[in-house]
């Protein structure tokens, strides 16, 4: 059996999983790839979607063979029989295991932010992983959960060579695997695309599995509708025009809006996330319209390399901004950008372009570093939101504005994690937002200014 990519992996193997349908799942990821299969098998099974961080130990001389795996919380994992046929001595296990762990830190930190967890106790907890090859990583995987209190615990696959069972004895209640091949080489050699999964794949699986089971911000409600007693604005359905593209989208215009805000959405992300929707409503009752829509098409979201082309989503953002001026309902109002995650850069970017119309941007958790040497060119105010507790993107949100040349603020949300999923958190991002474009956008507003 071969996969044409890990998110089809992902969906194949959830059609192995339904009998869980049901029970209180957790579905944890192995970074990096494994997290796109898991992605798939949260989202089929209505589940939460998490990782656990583990670390494969390679043989020093051949990295890709790996002698044993490390884990989050000291877990530790070692084959013995790897080392014995490689020569392994116990040093050189030590001096792997040192630089591995130092990864493993940083990439938890890179993921979580904060460090929060979704918890696994008393539940089912659903280890999957784009393949077994030595079984390492997925048993210290396994080990963890079980740590954690997991009342169960499965391993999920799509490929493992013949065998591949007897590895993981008593570190998983059910195994299950779409496929053990003869002639096993590698995990590799049944997928059709098997690139190197990024950083920011993973936050970006994670930040839309957040917002497929939120539905709506905990805490973010009463402020909302303390805020305002005026009815919700219609926001109906528009294609629109980027270039020779079309793009599905949602065009709210409350009567007698005094600014536009168009919203750029975080990698991978659409016009329906429910974060940016919170904060296009709290928009306007303002009386500022908004436009949520979807930077890039069906066929082209398949690529993935698509999904995280700042220059690509930055150009769509600049093509949909000349179409929307010269829509009746838009005509005369100022522009501003609204973007989340890695759809920031492309905001950013966007505004950087000569001649831009923009009047004013708002991040929210985003990674204005991903912009580049384009931000000195921005001459559009510019407010940088972020979690408190999300330290890596607080740190690259600080090196991204001293780059700035134009009016900027960075505004840091006490206790907020990336996804501003805290009581309140959200609503203050939507105060915050509403208060720079109040500020900046209007009929007399010129752009840079």
């Amino acid at each position: 059996m071969h996969f044409t990519d890990r998110p089809d992996a992902g969906r194949r193997l959830a059609g192995r999983l339904t009998h869980l349908a049901g029970e209180d799942i957790v579905v944890l990821g192995l970074p990096r790839g494994g997290v796109l299969v898991a992605a798939e098998v949260a989202e089929a099974l209505g589940a939460p979607l998490d990782i656990i961080v583990v670390r494969k130990l390679g043989v020093p001389f051949q990295p890709e063979l790996g002698m044993g795996a490390i884990g989050e919380d000291g877990v530790r994992v070692v084959n013995e029989e790897v080392m014995r046929a490689t020569g392994t001595a116990e040093e050189e296990l030590v001096a792997v295991e040192e630089r591995e762990r130092a990864e493993l830190d940083r990439r938890a930190r890179r993921y979580r932010g904060s460090g929060r967890r979704t918890g696994v106790r008393g539940r089912t907890a659903v280890v999957v992983d784009d393949g077994v090859a030595t079984g390492s990583t997925a048993r210290a995987a396994c080990l963890i959960a079980r740590g954690h209190g997991a009342a169960r615990v499965v391993l999920a696959v799509p490929v493992a060579p013949e065998g591949w069972t007897a590895r993981m004895q008593g570190a998983a209640d059910e195994l299950v695997c779409l496929s053990t091949p003869v002639g096993f080489l590698g995990i590799g050699q049944f997928y059709e695309d098997f690139a190197q999964t990024t950083d920011s794949e993973v936050i970006a699986c994670l930040e839309q599995a957040a917002d497929r089971l939120s539905g709506s911000d905990p805490g973010s409600a009463p402020q909302d509708a303390a805020r305002s007693s005026t009815p919700p604005v219609a926001d109906p359905e528009v294609v629109v025009h980027a270039g020779p593209v079309r793009l599905a989208g949602q065009l709210a215009v409350p009567e007698g809006a005094t600014g536009l805000v168009v919203f750029a959405h975080g990698s991978g992300s659409s016009r329906h996330s429910p974060r940016n929707r919170s904060v296009a409503t709290s928009l306007n009752k303002v009386g500022l319209a908004t436009l949520l829509f979807d930077l890039l098409t069906a066929q082209e979201e398949l690529d993935r390399a698509n999904v995280f082309d700042t220059g690509l989503l930055a150009r769509r953002l600049t093509d949909t901004t000349r179409w929307l001026l010269d829509q009746p309902e838009a005509q005369g109002l100022a522009v501003g950008y609204f973007g989340a995650s890695t759809g920031a850069a492309a905001a950013l970017w966007a505004a950087a372009e000569p001649g831009s119309q923009v009047v004013a941007v708002v991040s929210r958790g985003g990674r204005p570093d991903l912009a580049g040497p384009r931000l000195p060119a921005v001459t559009a105010p510019t407010l940088l939101i972020v979690g408190g507790e999300d330290e890596v993107v607080l740190d690259l949100n600080r090196q991204a504005r001293a780059q700035l040349r134009c009016e900027s603020r960075l505004a840091v949300v006490p206790g907020a994690t990336h996804l501003f999923e805290e009581p309140g958190a959200l609503a203050k991002v939507a105060d915050l937002a509403t208060e720079w474009f109040t500020g900046h956008l209007g009929p007399r507003a010129e752009p840079g200014g």
